[in-house]
């Protein structure tokens, strides 16, 4: 991948310092959420100084925020460069998420058969939050119920090794997962999805929930697609 792109001047952005409680976790959300919102683009250049800056703290701790980013696979760390915002073909999504798709075909199937009621009955209140948050066009929140919600559902399955193979996986395509609802019709079609998805987890459905869930990250992909 060509990662060489400008170094970002993040000029417009607001002084807005942490506090000295978990520095390193703080400023790995904090840029994680920067990337998946895209104030950051692919191919820039982390500008540490203007972060340390931003943030009001040394740059060891944005360091090691940076390496977890960059095991996540939203950045990479390029020797006598710094780290830059990673680029992603559309054959590279393409591969991750048709596999993602299978794993959450199978964890559907399998909640539905599995889980126990209590389980079920969590990922449908869940997903009344989702609807909540998209009714309020609160999208950051709504991205972070979305992840527990597929969370809940891997973990419903009852399967670590399913649950272990979507996790290797996930990180990469995570930027593209929060970019994929931002036209006003995927972002409704994709909570109606989620209550179908609910729906049919609780009826205990599993050939429907597999379907479903499969379908979800299916349609998710063309939306990205569409939008590249």
């Amino acid at each position: 991948m060509d990662n060489h792109g400008p170094e970002a001047p993040m000029t417009a952005l607001k002084s807005d310092p942490i506090g000295r409680t978990a520095l390193a976790v703080e400023i790995t959300n904090r840029l994680r959420q920067m990337i998946l919102e895209g104030l950051l683009h692919p191919g820039e250049k982390i500008n540490e100084k203007a972060l340390t800056e931003q943030f009001g703290v040394s740059r060891t701790p944005l360091r090691e925020a940076l390496k977890v980013l960059a095991a996540e696979g939203l950045l990479d760390l390029i020797p006598h460069r710094g780290a830059v915002i990673t680029r992603q073909s559309d054959a590279e999504l393409a591969e991750v998420f048709r596999v993602l798709a299978a794993l959450e075909g199978l964890a559907g199937e399998l909640a539905a058969e599995m889980a126990d009621d209590a389980a079920l009955e969590e990922i449908a209140a869940l997903t009344l939050d989702l609807r909540a948050t998209y009714d309020k066009s609160d999208r950051p929140t709504y991205f972070r119920i979305n992840q527990a919600i597929h969370k809940a559902i891997l973990s419903a399955a009852g399967n670590d090794t399913l649950l272990r193979a979507h996790e290797l996986l996930a990180f990469r395509v995570q930027r593209a997962r929060y970019q994929a609802n931002l036209t006003p019709d995927r972002w409704r079609a994709a909570v109606e999805e989620h209550e179908g998805i609910a729906a049919a987890l609780l009826a205990r459905d599993a050939d429907r929930a597999g379907r479903l869930m499969k379908l979800h990250l299916l349609r998710k992909f063309d939306a990205i697609r569409a939008k590249g």
